[in-house]
């Protein structure tokens, strides 16, 4: 079985950089990308088309809701947790 490739998006670079650590020590996952803010995460979903999405619900530019939504609007069948 293949590593479930993750993006992680926040906006606190503390968080993001602790949870690419945690991921990252396991077997079961690949972080593929982290970003700081929606339209950044956007791009990358559309470049790499990760199997997650993890993304903080409280961002400026575009929340985690809008996040998930534009995310769904590419690839209907994305996982997107928030």
């Amino acid at each position: 079985m293949s590593a479930i490739r993750l993006l992680i998006v926040d906006d606190h670079p503390v968080v993001r950089e602790g949870l690419r650590i945690v991921f990252s020590l396991g077997a079961d996952f690949e972080v593929v990308a982290a970003a700081e803010n929606g339209p950044s995460a956007l791009a990358a979903f559309e470049w790499l088309r990760p199997d997650v999405t993890l993304t903080d619900l409280w961002m400026p530019d575009m929340d985690g809701i809008e996040l998930a939504a534009a995310v769904r609007n590419l690839d209907p069948a994305a996982k997107v947790i928030i």
